[in-house]
């Protein structure tokens, strides 16, 4: 510090410590009077606060000030006074007030180079004996019906004294917490503000209420109190409930509209307007003006109903950008019963799988429909085609303990006449051309009673042994096979022993035993009539899987949808009374033919040692 700022302080200490008692005649700049009246009443303190340190130094931590205070009728500086004055920073309190205190008080603040003063004016009032309470009244309002505050007016005293204590009154009744009288009023203290809590306001509360306080402050007690006039307003607002938005995250297309409107209810009685609303959103409000982006909020719209009011905002966005996504999009309330909040997030919607999903499973049911329908027509051809193909996948057949591949069944010719016509061809189809094609270009063996029997053999033995030694047995029959009529003596004796054994057997193993698989060759087309004088072993097991139909590779099939072995229930009145087919047409032996695909389709399946030759056969055509 250089010489010349020692002597500025040297000269201001001389100044504070041997300047006369009184401020006049100092040259200080005149900065006026406080705009802020104290008031008060006798016997109360009163506090008078300067503003001068706060207009003219603007750091008082580094420049050096002295604050006085004076009493401008007598021009005597004021300081601590036992029981009368104290001076505290820029506040001087006056305590044990009477009718005399009342005038203006100075203020004069010394700087180095300068002073400045100003004058606080000190308001005494009479009290009417009669009235409880201070002449100056602050108004403040209860909120009928609901929970109100009335806050105490002397937080600024509050927080300069050392101790304090807080008694509220109504009227001249003085508020007991705890007292039954009193449980609708009770004492809260929050952030240095002493409030009074009325519960359910109702119109008996509209009165005066006086907060006083009693404090210590250097060792010397004192008392201020402050009126107010509690007004209960009829029109009123409770607490906003927002019930739109939900603190929820809403999927948006990215390029879409996009709108999410703020609802809030408040509940109020009157025509007073309590709330508004805004939307934020990273802590800035949306302007209601159309921005680049085309994000604005809209104008806010309210209707009333009877317990309240509904207010709605509506935040609009015209196309849904990225960088709109993953933000809280925040609608605040603005009230004086309080200020609640509710937000949403914007995010993009999730893929559509819905439509490649419902593509894919109709093309799934498509391809599963379609595969279906070309197996039910071409089931035979695959099925035959896949044996040929994937022989490893057959178990060889040679070490099952059969001989046979297949057991011949047939009617033998006996007599003359359709009936003896029938069978001959039978016979000449079961002797002749089962062989020509099984045996000779597909590698199977049979077994045909008359061929294959040892001489003087026993039929029925040969019957019974042949059978169990085969894997299957093709029954040859047409429509007159199980017909008698029209035999000689004779032969229908013979017949008759066929019919009831050899037929039986195969029935009786086939659809009790299940030992032995059944295959019916069926050479022409049967009647309702001739199919009436079936066994009832050889109806049921052509109803249930049909016949391999050899008239149906030598003819066009006349009526659609028929299928082998099963008659439509409108043609059965056709067919009755009509003759037999016409008599066997030439034969095809070609392997490729419907009635021998059908055929090798239920023989069994040799394996790797056995292969159709038909590819040899096909070659030679």
């Amino acid at each position: 510090m250089d010489w010349s700022q020692r002597l500025q302080l040297l000269l201001f200490s001389l100044l504070c410590l041997t300047g006369s008692s009184k401020a006049v005649g100092e040259l200080c700049v005149d900065n006026g009077r406080e705009t802020e009246r104290v008031f008060s009443v006798s016997g109360d303190a009163a506090m008078l606060t300067s503003t001068l340190v706060d207009l003219n130094v603007s750091d008082n931590r580094s420049i050096p000030y002295n604050i006085s205070w004076y009493d401008p009728r007598t021009g005597i500086e004021l300081s601590r006074e036992k029981g009368k004055t104290l001076v505290r920073g820029k506040t001087l309190w006056i305590f044990n007030i009477t009718m005399e205190d009342a005038g203006d008080y100075e203020c004069v603040v010394r700087l180095p180079t300068e002073c400045y003063k100003k004058v606080a004016l000190l308001i005494v009032n009479h009290t009417n004996p009669e009235e409880c309470g201070r002449p100056e009244k602050a108004q403040q309002v209860l909120t009928n019906t609901a929970t109100s505050f009335l806050n105490c007016p002397l937080s600024d005293h509050i927080r300069e004294v050392d101790n304090y204590s807080i008694q509220w009154y109504k009227g001249c009744e003085p508020i007991v917490e705890d007292d039954p009288l009193w449980k609708r009023f009770s004492y809260v203290s929050h952030n240095a503000m002493e409030l009074l809590r009325v519960e359910v306001v109702t119109l008996e509360d509209h009165a005066f209420y006086t907060c006083t306080m009693t404090f210590t402050l250097e060792g010397l007690s004192g008392r201020i109190s402050e009126t107010i006039n509690g007004l209960v307003d009829v029109e009123y607002c409770l607490e906003p409930k927002v019930v739109e938005p939900a603190n929820e995250i809403i999927k948006a297309d990215l390029g879409s509209s996009f709108s999410k409107m703020c609802r809030v209810f408040l509940p109020s009685v009157g025509n007073k307007h309590c709330a508004n609303l805004n939307w934020i959103a990273r802590e800035n409000s949306i302007s209601k003006i159309v921005s680049e982006r085309g994000v604005f909020q809209e104008s806010q719209r309210e209707w009333r109903e009877e317990k309240g009011v509904w207010l709605e905002l509506n935040l609009t966005f015209l196309m849904v950008e990225e960088e709109d996504f993953y933000i809280n999009y925040t609608c605040k309330v603005s009230s004086d019963r309080g200020s609640p909040s509710a937000s949403f997030t914007l995010q993009p919607t999730d893929p559509n799988n819905l439509l490649p999903i419902g593509v894919l499973l109709t093309s799934l049911v498509l391809v599963f429909t379609v595969s279906v329908v070309i197996y039910h027509h071409f089931k035979i051809d695959i099925v035959l085609s896949l044996r040929r193909v994937f022989l490893l996948l057959y178990t060889n057949t040679d070490s099952d303990g059969k001989l046979y591949d297949a057991y011949v069944a047939y009617p033998r010719l006996f007599g003359d006449g359709d009936g003896g016509r029938a069978c001959g061809e039978a016979e000449m189809f079961a002797l002749h051309t089962l062989p020509q094609v099984l045996e000779g270009k597909c590698g199977y063996r049979l077994f045909i009673l008359g061929r294959d029997s040892l001489p003087g053999e026993a039929v029925v033995d040969a019957v019974e042994k042949s059978m169990l030694a085969s894997r299957r047995l093709l029954l040859v029959y047409s429509g007159s096979t199980f017909c008698s009529g029209g035999h000689s003596d004779s032969s229908s004796g013979v017949l008759e022993a066929w019919q009831s054994f050899e037929s039986q057997t195969a029935m009786h193993r086939a659809l009790l035993e299940g030992s032995l698989k059944v295959v019916l060759v069926e050479l022409e087309e049967v009647t309702p009539t001739q199919l009436a004088l079936f066994p009832e072993s050889v109806r049921r097991l052509r109803e249930r899987q049909g016949a391999v139909c050899w008239w149906k590779s030598s003819r066009t099939r006349r009526t659609k949808g028929l299928r082998c072995g099963r008659w439509r229930k409108e043609e059965v009145e056709e067919k009755r009374g009509e003759l037999a087919s016409p008599p066997l047409s030439s034969p095809s032996l070609f392997l490729s033919s419907r009635f021998w695909k059908e055929l090798r389709y239920y023989m069994p399946v040799r394996g790797m040692r056995t292969r159709c030759p038909e590819k040899n056969s096909l070659l030679n055509l």
